[in-house]
């Protein structure tokens, strides 16, 4: 905990000055502190996205970008700020500080911890954004613009990857600043997405503040639409965000199209970004094909997507079960699968058709924007791959529009330290869960509080891995691990390598010489065939 709130009290500053840099040039979405630290963020993930293109994003960059913003902090006095808010609002700040604090203490237990986040973070902090990562590890394609920016804060200030503990905590200045407390009742859940760089935190902090302005009729169009497409890039599900704000530009605000340009800029990074590490503009489709020599194999893809298909229905069925299915069964499995994983689908849906409803009744047109947005959103994650997890932002949309004028103050809180009670207890007891709710799987990778948690947070070791060469592709393998969180880089995950070898291809190195120059796919000769096969084996047998 202590750790945390030194990244934070050394960070919050840093993104402070920065963000008074960038308000320079653009302007402020709205006063107050948290609108500056916002806005820093912004800044530093596309300064740091155009920079791992060329430079890896280590310690001199991040000492570089800490001496700015630092200086740009103590120059304009922007601490003065700080000083402005009263005692009646700083005990709460500080309370909920310390339970997000505390909460973020706890050991990682989000799968993709292990087998995406901390992979990306440290392939950028070695070699930045490299062409054709997808192809080592299909994984890696994605490189969200969150992970850009964890990495650049992960070498010195925040070393265990907390950077969502302290966007949390700015969340709570922004509550306190606007005074919107049904937004209280969000940060305990979100506390469970604080232990790890998940994506998840981020859009959905951001996603209310935007929808909070939103409705709040704020007229700054270039930045509302900039902010949503910075969203989308972070994680590319909440496409109804930049959807909704362009809806509410050409038809609330009826804004001229010189507002998209700064959206526009980002989205062209983005794609850009996409384009060097997966080969695609949008990961993980193939549509957009430029051509480019390092995009993946199409065998790997359309591994890819049938495992995002039997995803969808919990791996409960075949993917032959699933192409045998009629279009009734597509719904009704879907909705009736065995689990906690059902009632969720049940809720979303019921939610979806009741907020449908309450958009008919109130005749709102910005409501009725919010509804049409999340439609062309469902409509698309149940054509891909509807897993609960890229929906589970629509849950606190709908809550927040129904019930943006029922919360005061004193409900917000009540709400919030009950929750707060009962997710802590969620964390510290995973028992509990595993022997109730036998269906989350992920209570099974929680670890239980410990007394260090109060100097340091929890974080895992493994470190154990073996070295092997196909071709001309010299790569290291974790033993008796499915991921590869702190295995020596260049590293690929066990899965991969099956799936390349069904493939009769593997990565290569586009110059052997240089890992940054990237990676390409190639059909495996004879000699690389027994080489790849003796991979496997050494798999098989170590994980006996």
């Amino acid at each position: 905990m202590i750790l945390i709130l030194l990244s934070t009290i050394l960070i919050i500053p840093t993104l402070l000055g920065f963000g008074k840099i960038v308000e320079n040039f653009s302007g402020s979405l709205f006063e107050g502190i948290s609108s500056k630290v916002f806005s820093g963020i912004l800044g530093i993930s596309l300064l740091w996205t155009i920079l791992a293109f060329f430079i890896p994003l280590n310690i001199y960059v991040e000492i570089i970008t800490l001496l700015i913003g630092l200086f740009y902090f103590f120059k304009d006095k922007l601490y003065q700020e700080i000083y402005s808010f009263s005692k009646k609002d700083t005990i709460p700040i500080a309370l909920i500080s310390f339970i997000i604090l505390l909460a973020s203490s706890y050991y990682p237990y989000i799968l993709d911890h292990f087998g995406y986040y901390i992979p990306t973070i440290k392939w950028l902090t070695e070699y930045g954004l490299v062409k054709g990562i997808s192809n080592l590890d299909l994984t890696l394609g994605q490189m969200s613009v969150w992970h850009i920016f964890q990495a650049g804060f992960s070498n010195f200030s925040d070393p265990f990857l907390r950077i969502n503990a302290i966007l949390l905590i700015v969340y709570t200045i922004y509550i306190i600043e606007k005074k919107s407390w049904i937004q209280l009742c969000f940060i305990p859940i979100l506390l469970l997405f604080s232990q790890s760089p998940s994506p998840d935190l981020p859009v959905i902090i951001f996603s209310m503040i935007i929808l909070k302005e939103i409705l709040s009729g704020n007229k700054k169009t270039s930045l509302l639409i900039g902010f949503s497409v910075f969203v989308f890039a972070i994680k590319p599900t909440m496409i109804w965000l930049p959807i909704l704000s362009f809806l509410y530009c050409i038809f609330i605000v009826k804004s001229n199209f010189k507002s998209l340009i700064f959206g526009s800029s980002i989205l062209i990074l983005f794609l850009i970004k996409n384009i060097w590490t997966f080969g695609h503009p949008i990961f993980p489709v193939s549509i957009g094909d430029i051509g480019v020599s390092w995009k993946p194999n199409p065998e790997v893809l359309k591994i890819s997507s049938q495992y995002a298909i039997l995803k969808t229905y919990d791996m409960q069925y075949s993917y032959q079960e699933i192409q045998q299915f009629s279009s009734i069964d597509y719904i009704k499995n879907w909705l009736f699968l065995n689990g906690i994983k059902s009632k969720i689908n049940i809720f979303f849906i019921t939610s979806l058709l009741i907020f449908i409803g309450f958009a008919i009744i109130k005749k709102n047109k910005i409501i009725s924007l919010i509804c049409i947005s999340l439609i062309i959103k469902t409509v698309l994650v149940l054509l891909f791959s509807a897993q609960y997890r890229f929906f589970i932002d629509v849950f606190f949309v709908i809550f927040f529009v129904i019930f943006i004028n029922y919360f005061t103050k004193k409900k917000a809180f009540i709400v919030f330290t009950s929750l707060s009670i009962f997710f802590i207890g969620f964390l510290s007891f995973p028992n509990l869960i595993q022997k109730y709710v036998p269906s989350f799987r992920l209570s099974k990778f929680m670890g239980t509080f410990e007394k260090e948690q109060l100097y340091k947070p929890s974080s895992y070791i493994y470190n154990n891995f073996s070295t092997q060469k196909v071709g001309n592709l010299k790569f290291n393998i974790s033993k008796k691990y499915s991921f590869n969180f702190d295995t020596q880089l260049p590293a690929i995950s066990s899965s991969y390598i099956s799936d390349d070898v069904k493939a009769e291809i593997f990565p290569q190195l586009i110059d052997e010489n240089n890992i940054k120059k990237g990676f390409i796919w190639k059909k495996m000769n004879p000699k690389e065939k027994k080489e790849a096969q003796n991979v496997i084996n050494t798999i098989e047998n170590t994980n006996k």
